[in-house]
C-alpha cells in the first residue's frame, strides 16, 4: 500500500505512458471547434476539427456569424464561436447505432457584435431537451470558466443514424456554441437492468432515456483530466463532497496492479479510479460504528443513474472486506465482498442503481460503514461514483420543463423563480415591505362585512358580464388585488361551500390536480355543483385562480363549463362549477369499469368539445385559446354531451396586427404543439394539435404518452400517425370498436386527426374546419347504422395490433414519471 503522498509521484510518472489500453478506436468520434477555420489541438493530444466545410457535419441553417475572442490566455476551444439568430441545427451521420456521449461547450466570447452574456436560448438533441431557456450568467457564478455539459443521447435507426443537436434563441436572443464532442458509446457500458433503491427487483433501463452526467468522482486523492479515460471522460475529486472529512482517509496502490475481470474493463472506469479510494479513517477504538458520507446536490422531480465502482486495494487476503453501501439512507447493498464479487484483490468491480428523488429534496446521500461480521475488517471503502440524470417522460433533462413524481405536487413556474430572484436581489427590504402589503389586503378582506346567510336562499343572482381589457392582465410576478376579483362574479361564502361539502368530505371527492382538489357539493339553493379548491398558498394557484374567473364570467356556451361563482374568503380560493355527471371523458375511455363508448357516442362527444374550442377562437370579441386541451378537461353531463373545462392557463389570442402570441410553454405533456414548444409562439392552432391527440386517445382508449410501452409507441400522436400514412389506422383503434366503425367514418376520422397534427401550424385546419369534418364522419357512420346489411363495417382484423396494458399516464411512476406543465 502506498501513501496518497507517494501516489502523486506514481501519477506524474505514469503520465508517460499511453493508458488507453482497452479501446483505443471508436466507432464514432467527432471533435468540433465552432467557427475556427484551422483545427485545434489541445494539450491531451486531441485535435478539434473546424465545423466550417466539414463533411461530417451539417449546419442548417448556415450561419456566417462567426466571433473570436480579444483576450489573451484564454483556451483554444473556446477561443471561438458560432452564434445563431434563428433556430438551426448541427446533424452529424454516425456509423453506430446506440448510445453516444455529446459533450457541449459554452463561453461567451468577447466581441463587439454580440453580448454572448445576455444570450437566452434552448438546446436539444434527438428530440430530448438538454438545456431551457439557457443563459450563460446565470448557469456560471464564475463567468471566467467555461461551461461543459455531457449527455448520452440514443441514436436509433428510426432517425436514420443521425444526431440531431439544435439551438433554439429565444424571443430576439440568440444562441451560441464553442465546442462539441460526440462519442459512441461503448456497448455493454450501461448495465441492462439497474437495482432500483428503496430496493426492489431490477428494472430495465429504456433505451430512449437520455442522460445527463452530474457528478464523475474519483474517490481517495487526484481529480482525472480526460487524457487519463479512454472515453476522455473528466473525474472530479470527492474532497468537497465528504459530509465528515475526518471520518475518511486516503489509500491508494500502484494503477499497475488493478486488475479487470468479466467484462469490466478501462472503458467502465480507468485503472486510476480503482487505485484510490477513501476508506474509513481509524477511530482507535475496538468497534467502530459510523459512516463515510458523502452528499451530492441534484435537481428534485427527476430519477438519477447511479453507479458506484469498488476495489478491494486494502485487503490481504480474499473475503476480508466485507461492508454495507446506502443510498438515501436506504440499504443498497448488504455484506458486499469485493473480492468475491470481483474476483480477486485489487480487482475492479461495479454496480448500478436508480432512484427518484422527489419534490422537497435536493441532494443524494450515499454512505459505506461496515458489517461488523466475525472475522471481517472493521472498515468499508468506496473507489469511484457516477451520477447521471435520467430525461423525464417529456423528453426533458431541464427542471424547467420537469415531470413531477406528484402530479398533484406542481413546482415552482418560471416567473415564480424570476420573482425569487428579484426578491434575492432586492434584499431582506422589499420582502418585509410585501409581506405588510399582503397583510393589508387579507386584513380588509376580513373586514369586509359578510352577506347574510339567509340571503342565499333566495338563490344565486347570475354572474354579471365582464368586459375585460386583454392588455390588462396579471402578471405572475405580482399578487392579485382581491379587490378585482369582487367585479368578476358571484361570490359564495365561505359557511356555504364548507355546508355543501359537509365541511370537504373525502367521500365527496370527485378528484385532484394542480390547482387542487374537487368535491361534489349541493348549495342551499339545492343546486348540484363541483367545487374546486386551490391551495392557497401557491401563487401561481392565484393567477389561475384569477385567470378562471376572468374567462369563464365573459363565456356563455351549451358545451363550455359553466362557472356558477367563487369564493376567497380567510385565504381560500374555491371555484364553483355546474356538476358534469359524467365526469372527464378520459374515465370512459380507459382506466375505469365503465362500459365502452360506442363510435357514434365518441365523436358526437368530440363534436361537442370542437363546438366549444370553435367559439372560445371566433365567438367572442377577443380570441381565447385554451391551452390545455386534453380528455380530463372535457367533462361528460348525465346525457354525455360534451362541455370544455378548466381555463386556468387559458389566454387572449393575438390582435389584428400579430401573427402569435409570445408565451412561456404550459400544457400537458404529450398535447403539447411542438411548433408552440419550439417557438414559445402562441396561436389558436396549438389547441387545434392538442385536439388531434384526443382524437388519437378517442380512438385508441389508451394514453397521449404511456412510457411502459415500447419506444416506438410511447407517443400516441407518433405511434398513430405512422399508422395513418400506410392507411392501416384500424389496426391499432380500441378494440370494442371491432365490427362498428365505417370504414368511411374512420378514414374521414384518421385524415382530420393527421391534418391537426402538422408540424406547420399555418397548414392545420381550423376548429371550425375540424367540426365539419367530425360531422361530415359522423354522417358517414349514420348512414351504415341504419343499413344492417352494410358491408363497409370495419370487422375483427386478424393482424391487428396485440393489445397492451393501458396504463394511466397520471399513475406511472417507475423509472418515469408524468405529470403537467404549468409553468407560469
Amino acid at each position: 500500500m502506498i501513501h496518497s503522498k507517494r501516489f502523486i509521484l506514481y501519477c506524474s510518472l505514469y503520465l508517460h505512458f499511453v493508458i488507453c489500453s482497452s479501446n483505443t478506436h471508436h466507432n464514432d468520434s467527432f471533435l468540433i471547434t465552432c467557427g475556427d477555420a484551422n483545427p485545434v489541438k489541445l494539450e491531451d493530444g486531441r485535435v478539434f476539427e473546424s465545423d466550417l466545410g466539414n463533411t461530417h457535419v451539417i449546419i442548417s441553417p448556415i450561419s456566417h456569424t462567426i466571433v473570436f475572442n480579444s483576450e489573451m490566455g484564454v483556451p483554444k476551444i473556446i477561443s471561438s464561436a458560432r452564434v445563431f439568430t434563428s433556430s438551426s441545427i448541427y446533424t452529424f451521420s454516425t456509423k453506430k447505432i446506440g448510445r453516444h456521449w455529446l459533450r457541449l461547450h459554452f463561453y461567451p466570447v468577447k466581441n463587439t457584435r454580440f453580448d454572448l452574456n445576455s444570450a437566452v436560448f434552448s438546446v436539444e438533441a434527438n428530440g430530448i431537451t438538454l438545456i431551457h431557456e439557457f443563459a450563460f450568467f446565470r448557469e456560471n457564478r464564475n463567468r471566467s470558466r467555461p461551461v461543459f455539459k455531457e449527455y448520452v443521447i440514443e441514436v436509433t435507426g428510426s432517425n436514420s443514424g443521425k444526431l440531431v443537436l439544435g439551438l433554439l434563441p429565444w424571443d430576439n436572443s440568440i444562441a451560441f456554441i464553442n465546442g462539441i464532442e460526440i462519442l459512441s458509446v461503448p456497448d455493454k457500458l450501461f448495465s441492462s437492468k439497474v437495482i432500483p433503491i428503496p430496493l426492489g427487483f431490477a428494472r430495465e433501463l429504456p433505451v430512449h432515456v437520455g442522460f445527463e452526467t452530474v457528478y464523475r468522482i474519483n474517490m481517495g486523492d487526484p481529480s482525472l483530466s480526460p487524457k487519463n479515460d479512454s472515453l476522455w471522460r473528466k473525474w472530479e475529486s470527492d474532497e468537497s463532497f465528504l459530509v465528515n472529512p475526518a471520518a475518511a482517509r486516503n489509500v491508494s496502490v500502484n494503477p499497475y496492479a488493478i486488475r479487470f475481470h468479466d467484462g469490466v474493463s478501462t472503458d467502465i472506469a480507468p485503472n486510476w479510479v480503482y487505485a484510490t479510494a477513501e476508506e474509513m479513517a481509524d477511530a482507535n477504538v475496538s468497534d467502530q460504528r459510523f459512516n463515510i458520507s458523502w452528499r451530492f446536490k441534484v435537481e428534485q422531480g427527476f430519477s438519477y443513474f447511479i453507479r458506484l465502482h469498488f476495489c478491494d486495494i486494502v485487503g490481504s487476503r480474499l473475503h476480508d472486506l466485507v461492508f454495507n453501501v446506502y443510498i438515501n439512507n436506504q440499504s443498497a447493498i448488504e455484506s458486499l465482498d469485493i473480492s468475491h464479487r470481483a474476483k480477486g484483490l485489487s480487482a475492479a468491480y461495479f454496480v448500478d442503481f436508480f432512484t427518484n428523488v422527489s419534490m422537497g429534496s435536493d441532494s443524494i446521500l450515499v454512505q459505506v460503514g461496515p458489517n461488523h461480521l466475525t472475522g471481517s475488517l472493521p472498515t468499508a471503502l468506496l473507489n469511484g461514483l457516477e451520477i447521471m440524470k435520467m430525461s423525464n417522460p417529456s423528453y426533458s433533462l431541464d427542471g424547467k420543463l420537469a415531470v413531477n413524481l406528484d402530479p398533484t405536487d406542481m413546482k415552482k413556474s418560471k416567473s415564480t423563480r424570476m420573482m425569487f430572484v428579484i426578491f434575492s436581489c432586492l434584499g431582506g427590504l422589499f420582502v418585509i415591505v410585501l409581506l405588510l402589503l399582503i397583510s393589508f389586503v387579507f386584513f380588509l378582506c376580513f373586514r369586509r362585512k359578510k352577506k347574510p346567510k339567509e340571503d342565499a336562499s333566495v338563490g344565486l343572482s347570475p354572474l354579471p358580464t365582464y368586459v375585460g381589457d386583454s392588455g390588462n392582465k396579471f402578471s405572475s410576478n405580482t399578487f392579485v388585488s382581491t379587490t378585482v376579483l369582487h367585479s368578476l362574479g358571484q361570490m359564495i361564502p365561505f359557511s356555504e361551500v364548507r355546508e355543501a361539502t359537509r365541511n370537504f368530505d373525502k367521500g365527496l371527492l370527485l378528484g385532484s390536480g394542480g390547482f387542487g382538489k374537487v368535491y361534489k357539493g349541493v348549495l342551499e339553493n339545492g343546486l348540484v355543483v363541483a367545487i374546486k379548491r386551490g391551495n392557497s398558498r401557491s401563487q401561481q394557484g392565484l393567477v389561475e385562480f384569477k385567470t378562471e374567473i376572468e374567462m369563464l364570467s365573459k363565456l356563455r356556451h351549451k358545451h363550455l363549463v359553466s362557472l356558477i361563482g367563487y369564493c376567497e374568503e380567510l385565504n381560500e380560493m374555491i371555484l364553483v362549477y355546474e356538476f358534469m355527471a359524467g365526469g372527464p371523458l378520459r374515465r370512459h375511455l380507459y382506466g375505469s369499469n365503465l362500459p365502452p363508448l360506442s363510435w357514434k357516442q365518441r365523436v358526437e362527444i368530440l363534436v361537442g368539445a370542437a363546438k366549444g374550442l370553435h367559439y372560445l377562437h371566433t365567438g367572442v370579441s377577443e380570441t381565447i385559446i385554451h391551452r390545455d386541451v386534453k380528455t380530463t378537461n372535457i367533462l361528460l353531463d348525465e346525457n354525455l354531451d360534451a362541455k370544455v373545462a378548466d381555463f386556468g392557463l387559458s389566454k387572449f389570442g393575438p390582435s389584428l396586427n400579430q401573427t402569435h402570441v409570445s408565451t412561456a410553454v404550459k400544457g400537458s405533456f404529450g398535447y403539447l404543439d411542438p411548433e408552440y414548444f419550439r417557438r414559445q409562439q402562441l396561436t389558436e392552432k396549438s389547441d387545434v394539435y392538442s385536439f388531434g391527440v384526443v382524437m388519437l386517445e378517442v380512438l385508441c382508449a389508451r394514453p397521449a404518452i404511456n412510457p411502459t410501452l415500447p419506444r416506438e409507441q410511447v407517443n400516441i400522436a407518433e405511434w398513430a400517425m405512422t399508422w395513418q400514412k400506410k392507411g392501416e389506422l384500424e389496426k391499432i383503434m380500441d378494440p370494442n370498436l371491432m365490427g362498428h366503425v365505417n370504414l368511411e367514418s374512420l378514414r374521414k376520422y384518421g385524415e382530420t386527426a393527421e391534418n391537426c397534427l402538422n408540424e406547420n401550424g399555418n397548414q392545420r385546419p381550423s376548429m371550425g374546419d375540424v367540426l365539419w369534418n367530425l360531422e361530415y364522419a359522423l354522417q358517414f357512420q349514420g348512414a351504415s347504422d341504419g343499413d344492417a346489411d352494410s358491408m363497409k363495417g370495419i370487422s375483427d382484423i386478424p393482424d391487428r395490433i396485440p393489445d397492451v396494458e393501458s396504463v394511466d399516464i397520471e399513475t406511472v411512476s417507475d423509472l418515469e414519471s408524468n405529470g403537467t406543465t404549468r409553468d407560469r
